[in-house]
C-alpha cells in the first residue's frame, strides 16, 4: 500500500482515484483479521469519480483519492454506527463527524469502517459484539484497543490512513503493538462532534498512518474550530509547519525528557527499544533529560473514576426507548430500561457503567469523583514543571508487546494497566504519538510514545518525524 502522500500526489498528477481506491476496496473486502466490519463499494467508488472530477476541472486536493477506514463510532451519514455493539444495532449515521467530513472535503475516501472494542471499553478489542481483531503480525496475538481495527488495517495495508478515537490510549496503545504511527492530538485540536461519547473531556479523534508525515496531513486537514458543533474545540487550530527534510538532523539540540519510572514493570524487549532509542537520540545530537511526573502513578486510578464516571452519563442515553436496542415485551418502563441495557451492553461496558454510577453517587462523589479531578489538576501541573525543562517526554506506548488473545480478556485489572503509560495524556489533554522502533525478541512491533505540551501538536510531530528515522 503506497502512503497517502504518494497516492494523492499521483490523482493530482491525473491518476485516476479510482485505482487506489478499488485496491482498497479489494483488501478490505478479503480482509482475514477482522478487522473491518462494514465495506462501503459503491458508496466508495462514486466518492472517487467525483474527486477524479474536481481534480480533472483544476482543484489540487491534499488527500485526493486516499482511502480512509473510519473506526466504528464515529459518524457517517446515511452508514450504521454501532460501537460494535448489540444495543445499537440498526442504527444509521443521521449526519457526518467534521473530522470525517473534512477529511473527504479534502479528497479522502472512507472505503470501509473497522472493528473496536465495545463503545470503546477495552485495551485488546476482545469486546467487541463482533469478535476479537487479529495483529496482523502474528494472528494468534491481540491488535490491542479500543482501536484495535484502525491499527490492523493501516498495519495490515488496507488502507493508507484510519480514523480511530483515544480515551485512554486506544489510538497509541494499538499502533505500538501493531507497528504503525498513532497519533491523539491536544485536546479540542479536532471536533469531537460526530464521535459517540464515551469520556467527554477524555475522548480525541486521531489518525493512524504508515508514517509521521501521512499523519501531519491528517492532522492538519482535521483540526481547526469548530464552533457550530463542539464548543471544546480550540478556537485556534495548531500550528504545524513542513516536517524538515532531514528529520534525524532536526533533532540536534533537541531536549528529550525521560522518566525513570516509565521503565517500572516494562517486558525486556520493550525495555531494549527504549534504550536503543535514547542512545540514538543522543548520538543524533539531542539532550537527554531527565524529569518526574510524580502524580502519574495515580493515573489509572484516577482514569478509572474520571472515565467511568462520564460514561455512565454518556451512555444513559442507550435506553431501549430512543436509541438501539429493545427489550420484547417489557412488563414496564422500569423493565424495558434493565433488560434493554442488559441485553444490550456487553460484561465491560456494564462493568463500567456500574463503577461509573458508583462514583458519581450521593456520599461517594466527593470522595471519589471529586477527589480524581483534584489529583488530575496535580498531574496538570506536573507536566507544566516537566516542560519547562525539555521539549517532549520520551516513553513506551505499552509495558509490553501484543500478548495471546485471550491472555487478560477474564483479569480486567491487568486489562487496565495495559494502558498505564497513555492514560496521563488523555487525563491533561497533550498531544501524544506512538511511533514504531523495531520489534521485540519474538518479532512483535515495539512503539514508544513521545508526549509535548498542551498545542505543541507541531512540535510533537517534527520529533516524531526525527524518532521514526531512527527507528527504520
Amino acid at each position: 500500500m503506497r502512503t497517502a502522500i504518494e497516492i494523492s500526489t499521483a490523482v493530482n498528477a491525473g491518476t485516476s482515484a479510482r485505482i487506489a481506491v478499488e485496491s482498497s476496496l479489494a483488501a478490505a473486502e478479503g480482509d482475514t483479521l477482522n478487522a473491518i466490519i462494514r465495506v462501503h463499494r459503491a458508496r466508495a467508488l462514486a466518492a472517487a469519480d467525483r474527486v477524479d472530477a474536481r481534480v480533472k476541472a483544476g482543484e489540487r486536493l491534499p488527500l485526493a483519492g486516499v482511502p480512509v477506514i473510519v473506526k466504528d463510532n464515529i459518524l457517517v451519514e446515511g452508514i450504521p454506527a454501532t460501537c460494535c455493539s448489540k444495543i445499537l444495532t440498526g442504527f444509521t449515521a443521521p449526519y457526518t463527524a467534521t473530522a470525517v467530513a473534512r477529511l473527504e472535503a479534502a479528497g479522502a475516501v472512507v472505503v470501509a469502517q473497522a472493528n473496536m472494542d465495545e463503545f470503546a471499553m477495552g485495551s485488546s478489542n476482545e469486546t467487541s459484539v463482533l469478535g476479537p481483531v487479529k495483529n496482523p503480525k502474528d494472528p494468534t496475538r491481540i491488535p490491542g484497543g479500543s482501536s484495535g481495527g484502525s491499527a490492523a488495517s493501516v498495519a495490515a495495508g488496507i488502507a493508507p490512513l484510519a480514523l480511530g478515537s483515544d480515551t485512554g490510549g486506544s489510538i497509541r496503545q494499538p499502533a505500538s503493538l501493531c507497528g504503525c504511527v498513532g497519533l491523539k492530538p491536544s485536546y479540542g485540536a479536532v471536533s469531537r462532534y460526530g464521535l459517540i461519547a464515551f469520556g467527554s473531556s477524555l475522548d480525541q479523534i486521531g489518525p493512524f498512518a504508515s508514517t509521521v508525515a501521512d499523519t501531519r496531513l491528517a492532522l492538519q486537514i482535521m483540526a481547526g474550530p469548530d464552533t457550530a458543533f463542539d464548543a471544546t474545540s480550540n478556537p485556534v487550530a495548531p500550528v504545524l509547519p513542513d516536517l524538515a527534510a532531514d528529520p534525524v538532523a532536526g533533532l540536534k539540540g533537541a531536549r528529550i525528557g525521560v522518566c525513570r519510572a516509565h521503565r517500572d514493570g516494562l517486558s525486556e524487549g520493550v525495555k531494549a527499544r527504549l534504550d536503543a532509542a535514547e542512545a540514538k537520540l543522543r548520538a543524533a545530537g539531542a539532550e537527554i533529560v531527565e524529569v518526574a511526573v510524580p502524580h502519574e502513578k495515580y493515573c489509572v486510578a484516577v482514569y478509572y473514576v474520571v472515565a467511568t464516571g462520564e460514561a455512565s452519563s454518556n451512555l444513559a442515553r442507550f435506553d431501549g426507548v430512543r436509541y438501539g436496542h429493545r427489550a420484547a415485551d417489557p412488563k414496564d418502563l422500569h423493565d424495558l430500561y434493565a433488560r434493554s441495557r442488559a441485553e444490550g451492553f456487553g460484561p465491560e461496558v456494564q462493568r463500567r457503567i456500574l463503577l461509573g454510577t458508583y462514583v458519581l453517587s450521593s456520599g461517594y462523589y466527593d470522595a471519589y469523583y471529586k477527589k480524581a479531578q483534584q489529583v488530575r489538576r496535580l498531574l496538570c501541573q506536573d507536566f507544566a514543571s516537566a516542560f519547562a525543562s525539555c521539549d517532549a517526554i520520551l516513553g513506551p506506548a505499552s509495558p509490553v508487546s501484543a500478548f495471546k488473545t485471550g491472555e487478560k480478556f477474564n483479569d480486567p485489572l491487568q486489562m487496565y494497566l495495559s494502558d498505564v503509560f497513555t492514560i496521563a495524556a488523555n487525563l491533561a489533554g497533550i498531544p501524544a504519538i506512538s511511533v514504531p522502533f523495531g520489534a521485540d525478541t519474538n518479532g512483535m512491533p515495539v512503539g514508544l510514545q513521545l508526549q509535548a505540551p498542551m498545542g505543541a501538536d507541531g512540535r510533537l510531530l517534527h520529533l516524531a518525524a526525527g524518532l521514526e528515522a531512527l527507528g527504520r
